[in-house]
């Protein structure tokens, strides 16, 4: 096979680095920003029962992202090229694994992410518009046979496609066009959290809050068994069972603060990389995690416990915002929701068709998604991306009592624990690239190196064990979609090197 290209400039002319502090800080935010931290607390309170363990598995969520962002901030540094983590895990484990990365990334991680997104987005439109319905059949459920899947469109599904396929065209429209659209959005979406949070604190501190009414940090006080959390085969396993209860706890938290590597698919348009791309990791990542414990201690300070725990369909926030102002708070809380998740959608096909595009550069996808058009964007890539994203939103799971479920909610509980096994090589590529190239230039150098790296990637290595323990079903098929890639490489590998070899 031959040599991947590289993706620097000079040799690479048609992408332009038009992308500053600002624009990159905002991709940060607004990536990490969507819907989590206005939903998953609630199964936090009740893995966990207490306030205290709450704002700790938070925190710790927190410390492992920033930890993760400067050790990524190195190698993005280093090696600011289109494509971001494709790069790093191509040049520290080689080409295979940087292919696996970009096959998952395509197959359900981005687009997947980006279809439940967008039907958040086009749920919480529902409140304005009811019409706008999971129910509200346009065609109704094509079973596929006892499959178990079936294909339907009802108005949110119809209205979540619309969205994917407008934010696409938009960003084909030029660099300038979609980081206008991420900027503004996540700038309001910003102060919206903010202003729930300000809301909160001011006009917080009730006597009936979690705050006043249950014991801070002893959760079996609050009535709470470590195996209520876990399945029947795992209860009773003390010590084991709590940290298995930790791991589960910690899902919603860490993975409503990830897409922040989605900057580093976008290290071949940004300016100065070597001072542009730490800054805005950093900058943007600390930004989220202290807004993410505020919003929580906002949530502690107003609810009672019983109701961040039990709260309907697990929407802490609007049961904040209706507890504060009553009905119009539940639209104030649906209005910052919407905000934020179309935000997050534009941030997500923003930075997710570059990875394809780089791959493709390299032979191993599809050439035209290599190609950028007179805007000087990868057109090719974000459609292709847009196309299977909108797909995803289709299929439905037929569950046992008849009723439907997401297939991109499914393939995303599946594959979390392999996106942060991605996550963790990523990270450890720091390491790996300083054995590997000394001598390379590294205008940025992990600050409290080698102790952050190792921290992230013990962490996550517990974290994947915990998963692979409680769902060995779940992530294990999500281990299996992500290798699939490998012979789909085998395959790709020995076109690139035929067709590079004279006949």
């Amino acid at each position: 096979m031959p040599e991947p290209k590289s993706m620097d400039d000079p040799q690479n002319p048609s992408l332009v680095r038009g992308l500053g502090t600002l624009d990159a800080t905002m991709i940060v935010m607004g990536s990490m920003i969507g819907s989590g931290i206005f939903l998953v607390s609630a199964d936090v309170a009740r893995l966990v029962g207490s306030p205290g363990l709450l704002l700790v598995i938070w925190g710790i969520s927190g410390l492992m992202t920033i930890a993760g962002a400067l050790c990524a901030a190195e190698v993005a540094a280093m090696l600011p090229k289109a494509g971001g983590q494709y790069v790093f895990l191509r040049e520290a484990y080689g080409s295979w694994l940087g292919f696996v990365f970009g096959w998952a990334t395509f197959l359900v991680v981005q687009t997947g992410t980006i279809a439940a997104v967008a039907v958040a987005f086009a749920r919480f439109l529902g409140v304005f518009a009811p019409g706008v319905a999971a129910d509200n059949w346009i065609v109704s459920p094509v079973l596929l046979g006892a499959s178990g899947f079936a294909f339907s469109l009802t108005t949110q599904q119809l209205v979540a496609i619309l969205v994917i396929v407008a934010l696409t065209i938009s960003n084909t429209r030029g660099l300038k066009t979609g980081s206008l659209i991420q900027n503004t959005f996540t700038v309001t979406k910003t102060l919206a959290l903010l202003g729930l949070i300000v809301i909160g604190l001011l006009m917080g501190g009730r006597p009936e809050s979690a705050l006043k009414t249950v014991d801070f940090w002893n959760p079996t006080a609050n009535g709470w068994t470590a195996d209520a959390g876990l399945d029947s085969h795992l209860q009773g396993l003390g010590l084991l069972g709590i940290f298995l209860v930790a791991a589960k706890a910690m899902i919603g938290p860490l993975f409503s603060q990830t897409a922040w590597n989605g900057v580093t698919f976008t290290g071949g348009e940004i300016k100065d990389p070597g001072r542009t791309l730490p800054r805005s990791l950093f900058m943007g990542c600390t930004a989220v995690v202290i807004l993410y414990l505020l919003a929580n201690y906002a949530y502690l300070t107003t609810l009672p416990w019983d109701t961040i725990k039990n709260a309907p369909q697990d929407r802490v926030a609007t049961a904040m915002m209706n507890a504060l102002l009553g009905v119009p708070g539940t639209y104030v809380m649906a209005g910052a929701i919407l905000i934020s998740t179309f935000g997050c959608v534009n941030g997500l096909i923003l930075s997710g068709a570059r990875v394809y595009y780089a791959m493709a550069q390299d032979g191993l996808f599809f050439k035209s998604i290599g190609t950028t058009n007179r805007h000087h964007v990868p057109s090719v890539a974000l459609i292709a991306q847009g196309i299977w994203a909108a797909f995803l939103v289709l299929p439905v799971t037929v569950k046992a009592d008849k009723t439907y479920g997401n297939l991109y909610g499914q393939l995303l509980d599946y594959i979390a624990p392999v996106d942060l096994t991605f996550y963790a090589l990523m990270v450890g590529a720091v390491i790996v690239l300083r054995r590997k190239l000394p001598t390379a230039d590294r205008p940025y150098r992990t600050i409290g190196y080698p102790f952050t790296p190792l921290f992230y990637v013990g962490m996550a290595a517990l974290l994947v064990v915990g998963f692979l323990v409680t769902g060995p079903k779940t992530s294990g098929i999500g281990f299996a979609i992500a290798l699939t890639g490998l012979p789909v490489y085998a395959l790709w590998a020995k076109s690139s090197k035929s067709s590079a070899t004279p006949h």
